[in-house]
């Protein structure tokens, strides 16, 4: 059986001399582990389309014991990425994420799509480092069913106040009235919220953020993100190394 979909290399590790085993994110079939025979060696059809990062179109065979990539046809490499260490290391972690949230062996276009936008933006560095590590962390939330309430109070309802705050691990809101716990939250660190999780996915990356505000939502996004998994994320502990030198 023959499969084939775009997708992007979220991970690879090198396997006898010549051949790889991928983890792709692909639009129709998620994740997919799978083996890329040759595909090491330079003169391989196979070399450039499954390297970590390479977004490609695959043919993939599909075996009573594992996906084997048959053909892998590059659209975009993001060599750039390469070229300095902390943008790799964010783009690993950006990768390790997806991965982790994204459904194996069912349709995410949604995660492809946004990670595939998050990796431009971060190869041509339009859009602030931490801007795109908040985005990425809240909306793969969102869309994997770790959505926070953002409508309003969880109390009472209201949907701002002068003071609203964020339950983090309810994944809520309060207004002053309500809380009595919670990280207290401006008018435009929860408008960014909002609008990550609601925002159509074409203008989920579309907004501004003063430094102060952008800082909180880090923050906030990466807490959130902490609270509701059980994993521990080498490829963001790493990135956090490299910003800290």
């Amino acid at each position: 059986m023959l499969l084939k979909t775009d997708g992007v290399v979220i991970r690879e590790k090198g396997t006898g001399e010549s051949d790889r085993f991928v983890t792709l994110l692909t639009r129709d079939y998620g994740v997919l582990h799978a083996f890329a025979r040759g595909a090491k060696s330079l003169k391989s059809e196979k070399q450039s389309g499954t390297q970590l990062f390479a977004y490609a179109d695959f043919t993939i065979s599909r075996g009573k014991d594992a996906f084997v990539v048959t053909e892998a046809r590059a659209r975009e490499v993001f060599y750039k990425l390469r070229e300095d260490v902390e943008r790799l290391a964010l783009a690993q972690y950006f990768c390790e994420l997806t991965g982790l949230l994204a459904p194996e062996e069912m349709p995410a276009e949604a995660y492809l799509s946004l990670l595939l936008n998050a990796l431009y933006l971060l190869t041509s560095g339009k859009r602030p480092q931490p801007f795109l590590k908040a985005v990425l962390e809240l909306r793969l939330m969102s869309i994997s069913g770790y959505m926070p309430d953002l409508v309003g109070c969880a109390q009472c309802g209201a949907y701002t106040d002068e003071r609203m705050f964020f339950d983090r691990r309810e994944g809520c809101l309060l207004c002053a009235d309500c809380a009595d716990h919670g990280e207290p939250l401006t008018s435009g660190v929860l408008a960014a919220m909002r609008h990550i999780c609601f925002a159509e996915p074409k203008k989920v990356f579309s907004f501004t953020l003063s430094d102060a505000g952008l800082h909180k939502l880090a923050n906030l996004t990466e807490g959130y993100m902490h609270t509701h998994l059980n994993h521990t994320f080498k490829t963001l502990q790493f990135y956090k190394q490299i910003k800290a030198q």
